[in-house]
């Protein structure tokens, strides 16, 4: 019977009968494979850590930068400056309209003496002027006239110290504000300066 066979012989053929040598090849290749993937992840947790230390050293630079740049940088201070640029710049601008104003001014004085100095040169350098108006020729007179015509419109002649003959106009328009010098040219007719000096007005 088989109870009858010796136990240890028994287990010898039951091991023969058994092939367990690809099982352990396969465990054996099981466990190359885990100790691979172990190393694998061995190594990429090692990355990661000194990827993880970098990026904490950059962070830490980072604000320490910014700390010392928020340190530097006061709001109140910047809206002080910012303040005193504004008060400068509306005074320089009011500088400057009262200094367009006063040039205007004198612009103005300046033609009102050019004007009168033309007159006494009218008038000449004899005599009081009721006796430089008997003198005077008719001619000087509606000359004179004119002037006075124009200067009331705002329109000033100047005389060429060449010929004596008027060579240039300045036109002002106190409603716009806008002053023209006019180079007046023989080639062109009394009439087309007329108009123009009206087109200007």
């Amino acid at each position: 019977m088989l109870l009858d066979e010796d136990p240890a012989s028994l287990i010898h053929h039951t091991i023969n009968n058994f092939n367990i040598a690809p099982d352990k090849l396969a465990v054996s290749r099981i466990t190359d494979s885990l100790s691979t993937l172990s190393q694998a992840r061995e190594l990429r947790i090692k990355d990661a850590e000194s990827s993880l230390k970098k990026l904490a050293r950059s962070v830490n630079t980072l604000q320490v930068q910014h700390e010392e740049l928020t340190s530097a940088h006061s709001s109140s201070a910047h809206a002080s400056e910012i303040s005193r640029l504004d008060t400068q710049k509306f005074r320089i601008a009011k500088a400057v309209s009262d200094l367009e104003m006063e040039a205007e001014r004198l612009s103005s004085q300046q033609a009102d003496l050019a004007t009168r100095l033309q007159e006494l040169e009218l008038q000449g350098l004899e005599g009081s002027p009721e006796e430089a108006a008997k003198r005077r020729d008719p001619v000087d007179d509606e000359v004179l006239l004119r002037l006075k015509v124009y200067r009331s419109l705002g329109i000033d002649l100047e005389r060429d110290e060449k010929d004596g003959e008027f060579s240039r106009a300045i036109v002002r328009n106190d409603r716009k504000g806008d002053v023209h010098v006019i180079n007046m040219d023989k080639k062109f007719s009394r009439f087309f300066y007329a108009n123009y000096f009206w087109q200007t007005l």
